[in-house]
């Protein structure tokens, strides 16, 4: 999904952004000829994503720069710990340098915390009265659509490397009936058992159909027209519990709507298979990553 030509693309299109006539505070103090070396290191402690994005950022500045991580996508560091190095002409490096912190900052935060995430609902399933999901192992964190526009797949490769998994990547990848979906066919006298076995015959028949409901006198209008993946959206922790007992793995079950850490574990123990969290990619806050000066 995050391809080198991806990362070029939008590297370059960035750094086009932050210096389109090149950048006069480093061409007024920095010597052309001048280089050395500066070091990636963390204020705080996270889990990294987009190492190689940093490292295109300063090789699509000028391809004489090197960088030499010690770290790899998906691995946790500590304050202070320093996660690569910088070297080559000064003048380059530091014209990059917001480009490349911005775009890592961001891919580590979503990572972080997708981990955090992904920790609580591995506790939520472990706890003495949880259901085991039926669908999977255990309960899985994924994204959602909510993301930065022509970012979404460096924001949705950070929740993979914070341990979450990719809801679908866009309109075009699965069948989502909401509610003003399943309003306008009922405007057409379809019931939602109706509505999803005429979405069914309009689609290829490998499409995923996802239904969402809001109450839980619509589930078994959704198990009856046969929908793949029914989300319990804004439910209680009660009804939820009721949503899992009567789909009963007919049907993925995913929870969404308003999730916070201090909701997953209680979620996860319900026994959903999914739990999507829009927050992961529009309420993340960035981890403090900076360049130091060697």
């Amino acid at each position: 999904m995050l391809t080198e030509h991806l990362i070029h693309t939008v590297v370059e299109a960035a750094l086009a952004e932050d210096a389109p006539y090149g950048d006069i505070t480093c061409a007024a103090t920095i010597p052309a000829d001048e280089t050395g070396e500066v070091s990636l290191v963390a204020r705080e402690p996270g889990v990294i994503s987009g190492i190689d994005v940093f490292k295109a950022v300063f090789t699509t500045q000028n391809l004489i720069i090197e960088v030499n991580p010690s770290i790899h996508d998906g691995q946790r560091f500590s304050a202070r710990q320093t996660l690569a190095t910088v070297g080559g002409p000064i003048r380059d490096i530091l014209t990059a340098e917001r480009v490349a912190l911005n775009l890592t900052q961001r891919m580590s935060g979503i990572a972080t915390m997708t981990a955090d995430f992904v920790r609580e609902a591995a506790r939520g399933n472990s706890l003495p009265d949880a259901t085991h999901p039926r669908g999977f192992e255990r309960t899985r964190i994924v994204d959602t659509r909510k993301t930065t526009p022509l970012l979404r797949a460096f924001e949705k490769y950070a929740v993979t490397c914070g341990g979450g998994h990719n809801h679908r990547f866009g309109l075009s990848d699965a069948v989502m009936l909401k509610d003003n979906h399943l309003a306008a066919l009922a405007a057409r006298g379809l019931d939602l058992a109706d509505a999803i076995r005429h979405v069914r015959e309009q689609v290829g028949h490998t499409t995923h159909i996802e239904v969402e409901v809001d109450r839980l006198d619509q589930i078994p209008g959704a198990l009856d027209g046969g929908a793949d993946t029914i989300m319990l959206d804004n439910f209680t922790l009660g009804d939820t519990r009721q949503g899992v007992e009567l789909i009963d793995g007919r049907a993925l079950v995913e929870a969404s709507g308003n999730m916070t850490l201090d909701r997953v574990a209680a979620v996860a123990a319900t026994g959903v298979d999914i739990i999507s969290v829009g927050a992961l990619t529009h309420s993340v806050r960035s981890i403090d990553l900076g360049l130091d000066y060697d």
